[in-house]
């Protein structure tokens, strides 16, 4: 990895891409490779790749012990809001939304962003980085990979205006039906502080999204910082009248769609903030 790849946004991120597969590729209380190694190996400086650690280490993916290295967390425990069996829709998020472009460009998919999108590491992705401010006042950062393959004409207008959904499915004929998306606490690194203009190490949170279109093919990645101080889930769930004991052995299947993709009103969510994050 170049020193000049298009944009520090960026760089970061494909540094903490690097690591993150790393990490998915070991087991808890496994050794990764010292920052010296790793400088070397991604050619970037000791502060580019400490402040991709520092981040893992702030989201309890990576633990750094004294004297010993850096390991792998344990593992998170994972609690579902709802049944994965069942569908959900939010609504549009309070205030007025915009979106400032920060970085925008394709580049091979990779290991890890590939397995995601079950696409080939060396198929090309359309990466887009964007600051999300309500009300003229910034709210979240957002970091979207989408398969280059689906979106040949996207263009920064439409990534700073609008519904992204909705110009998928208009200029692109891309029908986005379902998403997986995990919510979990975190804290700002000091690029993003500076960003979200909020002070460093500041309370946050990070969703991260998977959505597919009607076919059940992954069409887009998406991982967001929000702001702690300014952003609140709230959720009404509806139980379904002749729904009798729960099943069980089903597994956790964490997360939750983002926004009403396929229409269905089975549980509605009410929520304060940008859940859609992808509009």
């Amino acid at each position: 990895m170049k020193e000049d790849a298009p944009g520090a946004v960026l760089k970061r991120e494909r540094v903490r891409d690097f690591i993150l597969d790393l990490v998915e590729s070991r087991s808890p209380g496994d050794a990764i490779p010292s920052e010296r190694s790793l400088c070397a190996r991604l050619e970037v400086s000791r502060p580019t790749l400490r402040a991709a650690v520092d981040e893992l280490v702030a989201a309890g993916l990576l633990v750094r012990e004294h004297g010993r290295g850096m390991f792998v967390a344990p593992e998170k425990i994972t609690q579902e809001l709802v049944s994965g069996r069942q569908s959900m829709t939010a609504p549009q998020a309070a205030g007025a939304w915009s979106s400032r472009l920060l970085e925008f460009t394709t580049f091979p998919a990779g290991a890890r962003v590939g397995r995601k999108l079950r696409m080939s590491p060396a198929a090309e992705i359309v990466y887009v980085a964007r600051l999300r401010l309500v009300d003229g006042a910034p709210m979240a950062i957002e970091h979207l990979h989408i398969r280059a393959d689906l979106v040949p004409t996207l263009s920064a207008e439409e990534l700073e205006a609008g519904d992204l959904y909705e110009h998928l499915r208009k200029q692109h004929g891309v029908h986005v039906q379902e998403a997986v998306q995990a919510i979990e606490p975190t804290v700002v690194t000091r690029a993003e502080a500076e960003l979200l203009d909020v002070p460093e190490l500041s309370p946050a949170l990070l969703f991260e999204r998977l959505t597919s279109d009607t076919t059940g093919r992954p069409v887009e990645y998406v991982h967001s910082i929000y702001r702690g101080d300014r952003y609140r889930i709230v959720s009404r769930l509806t139980l379904d009248p002749s729904a009798t004991e729960p099943p069980t052995g089903l597994g956790h299947h964490p997360g939750i769609p983002p926004g009403d993709f396929a229409h269905r009103e089975t549980i509605a969510s009410s929520t304060r903030g940008d859940i859609q994050a992808g509009s």
